[in-house]
């Protein structure tokens, strides 16, 4: 994996092959945010934003993200609808935001204090807040990048939160906070059914907001990303995907966004799942290798065994984006992913990216197939990487390689 002091050593030399340099331009921003802070005190807006640290668990630091106000301080912690921007847009955003953190047991949600409870307002919130913020010291200007989310920008200890007004909180949210005898995982699919994306679930999970009182607790942002993805798509797979017909056809779709180049194929069979990524040389996950690098990880019609090793968060990203489109479509289907990663995209921007191209391919039109072979021979001349190699690693097309349809004896 990169690191992500590699991007802020080259100074600017454009060793990433970008036509021009997010770090460098981050710092004009963050010049303005630190103008900006009068002594120790800071007055901003929150999109709203909150992230949760893994670091030091059970002790975490638990952190608001505001910054100056402007038109896209909305966007700038919701993914949902970033998919189209360029990845230095998307830098821009996050490395605009000031993370003000305090350390907090995760048990602490279970009998919140004034302060654990603002922050779970922010995360409840409908629209942006002014907040006014009493740092403990000057931020430190550098941006983080990590596998689970999205890039991180200054950090500075908090002393206090205050926050301007009185937070708009939906009232689906607001009885699901209230309510402590309601499962989070009850709640999380209730919620998106809704229409309350991923990240927004994933900020409320994270600030201890849901579930029994008895179990609640604050959750890292990279966990409870994982937890709203793992989450939804089982309730989807369970109770609705494998009581539907199967599709008619086997059908490809596809999308490119950052560099990613994704094939998703939906197949008539019960469902099973499966996410193969084909890391090239010269990217974010394959830097130094002369030869491209396949990870998967797959689940038969029983359900997913164990944890997806090999392709982690990104794996229930997908799996989301799958179970959602047959569940609108009243279907079912088996499904693998084909994800090739190319050289452009030379720092992780988080498992949302996967989310969003997935579902990026499954709003176009398919191209349909009456075999498998068939399918894959047309796939054969898309991917980058030979067919073999993909073959060779997936345990799904082992698997279907001698199951024939009904339709096709007659």
């Amino acid at each position: 994996m990169i690191s992500p002091e590699l991007c802020i050593r080259c100074k600017g030399k454009l060793l990433c092959g970008l036509e021009s340099c997010p770090i460098l331009e981050k710092r004009s921003r963050q010049k303005t945010i630190e103008s900006a802070i009068k002594g120790n005190e800071f007055e901003g807006v929150t999109p709203p934003g909150f992230f949760v640290s893994w670091r030091n668990y059970p002790k975490v630091a638990v952190a608001p993200l505001s910054s100056l106000p402007s038109e896209s301080v909305g966007m700038s912690d919701l993914p949902e609808q970033w998919y189209g921007l360029p990845q230095e847009k998307i830098i821009s955003f996050r490395e605009s935001l000031l993370r003000s953190y305090k350390t907090m047991p995760v048990n602490s949600a279970r009998n919140p204090n004034y302060e654990l409870q603002d922050f779970q307002e922010i995360t409840m919130a409908s629209g942006s807040l002014n907040v006014e913020l009493s740092l403990a010291n000057k931020p430190k200007m550098e941006i983080s990048f990590d596998s689970f989310v999205a890039p991180m920008g200054p950090s500075v200890k908090l002393k206090k939160l205050t926050i301007s007004g009185n937070p708009k909180v939906p009232k689906k949210i607001e009885n699901f906070y209230s309510d402590t005898d309601a499962k989070s995982a009850t709640a999380l699919v209730e919620l998106f059914n809704d229409g309350f994306p991923v990240s927004v679930l994933s900020k409320v999970l994270s600030s201890g907001s849901l579930g029994l009182k008895k179990n609640r607790k604050i959750v890292p942002t990279r966990w409870a990303i994982t937890a709203v993805d793992s989450n939804i798509s089982k309730y989807f797979i369970d109770e609705k995907i494998r009581r539907s017909a199967l599709i008619d056809s086997f059908k490809l779709f596809h999308s490119n966004y950052l560099d990613n180049n994704f094939w998703v194929m939906l197949m008539p069979y019960p469902w099973s799942f499966e996410q193969i990524e084909a890391w090239n040389p010269g990217g974010v996950w394959n830097p130094g290798a002369k030869e491209v690098n396949i990870g998967a990880d797959h689940e038969f019609n029983k359900g997913l065994k164990g944890y997806p090793e090999e392709t982690e968060g990104a794996y229930f990203a997908a799996r989301l984006a799958i179970a959602e489109h047959l569940v609108a479509q009243k279907k079912q289907a088996a499904a693998i992913i084909f994800r090739e990663i190319g050289s452009g995209y030379m720092v992780p921007l988080g498992v949302w990216q996967i989310r969003e191209n997935v579902r990026a391919a499954l709003k176009e039109k398919p191209l349909e197939f009456s075999t498998l072979n068939l399918a894959l021979e047309f796939l054969s001349t898309k991917l980058g990487v030979p067919i073999q190699k993909y073959r060779k690693k997936s345990k799904l097309l082992k698997h279907f390689k001698e199951q024939k349809r009904i339709s096709e004896w007659y």
